[in-house]
């Protein structure tokens, strides 16, 4: 017998105590060894349309809802004994007469009314909405996965409803309708080339059913139930992972649409099916290698000897460990000194024409990171980014500032990490025996120029060799620069994933303000935001600017008590702010509250029990049912210490795009609640959240 998981009993077990979660994987566990066993208490439920569900004693109060046939059991839901029910009186499985997929559909008749939420009451001239989909055939929203008894009622939703009844239809269908709604075009339905005899092979059915074949498998489905990712995977995902690359290639889309999960599965994914090659999963920073070790452990749990082919680090310290192994020990230069050997050669090439800030920029940006050793490499070189002209008189002074610079750090041993990726760069291209088969990078984004030029020589044009995961609109630490002059060549092998799973609608939409709908790379790459839906709905951001520090205190502590009166649990709340010196903020609103506060460190573990409290650029990668981003002040948010140094142009244009990137990722990290506050005068960039 056929024993499956739906991502309804996963989302519904995240739901329950810790208590109550472990009784329910006790209880499945027995169900997966032996269904039969007589002390299973199986009760069929006479009010249930689909008369293949059965309940299952799990304890005093709780119920298993699963569905029985004769050669499968499904484990479709879990609660406390009358909710239990309530959802099963108003499902039914059935396969889909138009796709084949097997489908859980709410029942239409148990439906008393879809309410459209109205979150602000505000008074506008009413004028009536045509129902997008009035005119369109039954046949294409048959085709989009719409269950035959909702066809109705889609066709008759205006706008307004569109969400409120999306939220009843199986994934596939919803996504389709709303990227419609919203001027987009929904890609192909994945229709299999031939039909597909069993219902749950149809790849959206995949999406979220899922076939346990021992015991191991349903243990690691169980553990971590809030994280789908593990054993769920939308159709699109599924085709990014298993296709063959005939070089490199990148995934990329807005927050909150997978590409980390992508990213990991991809990586397992290279190993399972190469079974002697080594797998680097890589990304720009160390907090961000330790949450990707973390979600690997929990992606191969069962499968260890798997996940030790799989080397997570964050590309800075693999590239000192390689100088190591190749060249013995490395002195790095500190920033400090580095100023210092840049202010001293300045002072002695009298070249005080030139401000701290923009020679700091010049070497960083320029000679350090395209590793320019002659003067020809520095006067022909094409400044991308760089808006100051430079004639080749003034390039002749910075060079001689330049060169100083280099002959100090040479005669005191010490490199920079440009320097160190370009050393271990050429050893790769001299050896034979490179350390890693394949290469996954995630955050691609932010990769420096001598990272890129070390990852190709690590995988270069082989198929498959490099996978890219990343997203424009959130670089905050690189200024962009052409992937493709170093040897790294992406198009024609680019997707954008288009559904936002960790966002609801109506936050994702107002955070999309801070970008453009579509973003393009120095290569001409083209990422179309445009078409990115969230699969589900809530209320819009708030947006308040207090008049002193003190009644941002009250107000966010407020807002923080009003989130946890309605259920949501302190570590699944974040406030984050722009820079350190805002932090005591932070911690003040949260003591308003009467909640406890952690900070967040390097790790990036929130502690549970506390509201995790952080910079923006620590929010990387985390998600919480609410977030509240505080101190969005004027001269704070964009900082004002940034645009001060500013060398020239280019470097205040990068200034304003890395902060409202910053901005935008700090937004995106609140699945279903988000307040953004500022005192007045408030940040610029709060009127385009507006």
């Amino acid at each position: 017998m056929d024993f499956r998981i739906a991502d309804t009993f996963t989302d519904s077990l995240a739901r329950l105590t810790g208590d109550a979660q472990k009784a329910v994987k006790t209880t499945a566990f027995d169900l997966q060894m032996n269904h039969a066993r007589p002390g299973h208490q199986f009760h069929k439920l006479d009010k249930a349309k689909d008369k293949n569900f059965w309940s299952v004693r799990v304890s005093a109060d709780l119920r298993l809802i699963v569905h029985r046939s004769a050669d499968s059991l499904l484990l479709c839901y879990v609660d406390h004994h009358d909710r239990a029910y309530d959802w099963a009186s108003r499902r039914k499985l059935e396969t889909h007469p138009k796709t084949g997929a097997a489908q859980l559909v709410e029942i239409r008749e148990t439906v008393q009314e879809i309410r459209v939420p109205v979150y602000v009451h505000e008074e506008r001239p009413v004028s009536p909405q045509v129902p997008p989909f009035r005119d369109t055939p039954d046949e294409e929203l048959l085709a989009y996965g719409v269950p035959p008894e909702w066809v109705s009622d889609v066709k008759q939703a205006d706008e307004d409803a569109l969400l409120a009844v999306a939220e009843h239809l199986p994934a596939e269908a919803a996504e389709a309708l709303l990227e419609l709604a919203t001027g987009g075009k929904p890609r192909v339905p994945p229709q299999p080339t031939t039909p597909v005899k069993d219902p749950f092979d149809h790849p959206d059915a995949k999406r979220r059913f899922r076939l346990l074949t021992d015991a191991e498998e349903l243990r690691r489905a169980l553990d971590y139930p809030w994280e789908r990712w593990t054993v769920f995977l939308h159709p699109e995902q599924e085709e990014t992972i298993r296709r063959d690359y005939s070089g490199p290639a990148r995934v990329s889309g807005s927050a909150g649409t997978g590409k980390t999960i992508v990213a990991l599965h991809r990586a397992v994914h290279l190993a399972r099916r190469h079974p002697d090659a080594r797998v680097l999963l890589a990304t720009f920073s160390d907090t961000l290698a330790h949450a990707l070790r973390i979600k690997l452990r929990r992606l191969t749990g069962d499968e260890p000897q798997l996940a030790e082919r799989i080397d997570v680090h964050s590309l800075d310290r693999l590239g000192q460990r390689l100088y190591k192994a190749h060249f013995g020990s490395l002195r790095l230069v500190a920033p400090d000194e580095l100023r210092r050997l840049l202010q001293e050669a300045s002072d002695a090439a009298d070249s005080q024409r030139f401000s701290e800030q923009f020679l700091l920029t010049e070497w960083e940006h320029v000679v350090d990171a395209w590793q320019l050793c002659t003067w020809e490499e520095y006067r022909d070189v094409v400044r991308l980014g760089r808006r100051t002209r430079l004639p080749e008189k003034r390039r002749a002074v910075l060079w001689d500032v330049f060169e100083k610079v280099r002959t100090a750090l040479r005669e005191r041993g010490l490199m920079t990490q440009s320097g160190v990726f370009a050393a271990v760069t050429s050893a790769l291209a001299e050896g034979r025996n490179l350390p890693f088969d394949f290469a996954v990078i995630d955050e691609a984004q932010d990769l420096s120029v001598a990272q890129m030029r070390f990852l190709a020589a690590l995988a270069g044009d082989r198929p498959n060799g490099l996978f890219f995961a990343g997203d424009l609109g959130q670089r905050i630490f690189q200024q962009p620069f052409s992937w493709k002059s170093l040897g790294v060549d992406v198009r024609g092998r680019s997707r954008t994933l288009r559904v936002n799973y960790r966002t609801s609608h109506q936050i994702r939409q107002q955070a999309d303000r801070l970008l453009g709908s579509e973003m393009t790379d120095v290569d001409g790459n083209r990422e179309d935001r445009s078409d990115t839906i969230s699969v589900f709905s809530g209320p819009p951001p708030l947006i308040r600017v207090l008049s002193t520090q003190a009644e941002e205190t009250e107000a966010v502590g407020m807002w923080l008590a009003e989130q946890a009166e309605t259920g949501v649990l302190a570590h699944e709340i974040g406030v984050f702010v722009r820079s350190a010196g805002q932090l005591t903020r932070a911690e003040a609103a949260v003591g308003r509250s009467g909640l406890r506060s952690g900070v967040l460190d390097e790790s990036v573990a929130p502690t549970k029990g506390s509201v995790a409290i952080g910079t923006m650029h620590l929010a990387k990668g985390l998600e919480f049912r609410a977030v509240a981003v505080m101190a969005c002040d004027d001269e704070v948010v964009p900082l004002q210490e940034r645009i001060e140094t500013v060398g020239d142009e280019g470097d205040l244009q990068e200034v304003y795009d890395t902060e409202r990137h910053l901005l935008y990722v700090a937004c995106t990290r609140a699945r279903e609640q988000l307040l953004v506050t500022g005192i007045d005068p408030s940040s610029e960039f709060l009127d385009d959240l507006r």
